[in-house]
């Protein structure tokens, strides 16, 4: 982050003030393993990325909060004295507006100010753009009104604005690592009591590397509402036999008998695997078995390309490609999918090499060019 260039781009875009100047960070995540589970109460594995979003913030004299962001052009104007709500015409900027509202909604002072945001996050990859924002503006807006940030509280708070003000229906996983991130460190977290635990994320000589397709994905236009639907069927169709709250509770042998549709069979089937597949990588990071982790990515791909079909065409190519080169011990898709971004184990003398075989294959497969990120895994939103 270059902090004279954000101050001069800050300074062309808002009138002169003597107001001091502040730096926020909040980092996207990359869950390592464990998709699609967040919101059936299973375990998932993120951790929290160098990439990430920054605010430079600056107090106003007034209830009005002016955004912008160095992406995109123009202004999203906020009348803190007027209710909040959602503005199809705002684009991004909903995503800050709805943590405004909920955070109006909880009485928090909250002080009129001129933010500048930017973000070192490919938007629409998978990489919790969306979360990283939504976690940064609560924790800015907290901490301008001299608040201590609870950031569990923060994480659940953004998660209402996800189901309830952009309407997308996600479980806490997101939120929860951008807020509660630890450098070098995963965080292995149970979706359904939030309980979590921090698991060294320790891989050697190996070099966790980040593949975009350059595929972006919009979640609230897509399946995977639909998905979120099926997974809540196959739990009614359980609890006609046995009482359970969440799919992940379920039993290889419950989904096998009682669903009858086969696309909610495959859907439950998944939510288990992928389930178990969390326990397994946990075991292997602690116990140093790099082979056996990067095999459980491998397991994981296939469970959600095959039974959940939330990978696609771009996904696939890339996660093959890297598969097949000698130096890789793993690859999967990572966050939703219907495109977005794919992670793969890879030696750390061979990145650069990796990079350009896969990225030779996808083009030539695609006719797109992928993008590759090596990131370092760091804290959760901090202020700089």
């Amino acid at each position: 982050m270059n902090k004279d260039l954000l101050v001069n781009k800050f300074e062309a875009i808002y009138v002169a003030s003597q107001e001091k100047l502040r730096f926020f960070f909040a980092p996207g995540r990359v869950n390592i393993i464990g998709d699609h589970i967040d919101y059936n109460g299973g375990k998932v594995l993120p951790v929290a990325i160098s990439l990430g979003t920054t605010a430079i913030v600056r107090l106003r004299k007034d209830n009005i909060v002016q955004m912008s962001s160095t992406e995109t052009k123009g202004k999203v104007r906020v009348d803190l004295d007027k209710e909040i709500a959602y503005d199809k015409r705002a684009g991004w900027g909903n995503y800050p507006m709805g943590v405004l509202h909920f955070l109006k909604a909880t009485d928090m002072p909250i002080f009129g100010a001129d933010v500048l945001f930017t973000s070192t996050l490919p938007i629409g990859a998978g990489l919790s753009s969306s979360a990283s924002l939504e976690v940064l503006t609560g924790f800015t807006f907290m901490t301008l009104a001299g608040k201590e940030v609870d950031r569990l509280a923060l994480a659940m708070l953004c998660q209402q604005v996800e189901n309830d003000f952009i309407g997308v229906q996600c479980g806490i996983m997101d939120q929860f690592a951008v807020a509660m991130g630890k450098k070098g460190q995963a965080m292995f977290l149970d979706c359904s009591t939030l309980d979590f635990e921090y698991v060294p994320f320790q891989t050697g000589d190996y070099q966790l590397l980040i593949m975009d397709t350059n595929s972006p994905r919009e979640l609230a236009g897509s399946e995977y509402n639909d998905r979120r639907l099926q997974c809540l069927e196959a739990v009614g169709v359980i609890n006609s036999k046995r009482p359970i709250e969440y799919l992940c509770q379920a039993t290889f042998s419950e989904i096998e008998e009682l669903i009858e549709d086969s696309n909610v069979q495959s859907r439950a089937r998944h939510v288990v695997w992928e389930n178990q597949y969390v326990h397994e990588a946990k075991e292997e990071l602690e116990d140093g078995d790099l082979k056996a982790f990067g095999e459980c990515l491998d397991a994981s791909h296939l469970s959600l390309a095959n039974d959940y079909e939330v990978s696609c065409y771009e996904l696939d190519v890339l996660v093959d490609a890297a598969r097949s080169f000698p130096d890789c011990l793993g690859a999967r898709m990572t966050g939703a999918g219907f495109g977005g971004c794919a992670i793969a184990l890879v030696h750390k003398d061979a990145v650069e090499k990796i990079k350009t075989y896969v990225g030779g294959r996808y083009e030539a497969a695609t006719k797109m060019e992928a993008r590759f990120y090596v990131c370092d895994v760091v804290d959760g939103v901090h202020e700089v």
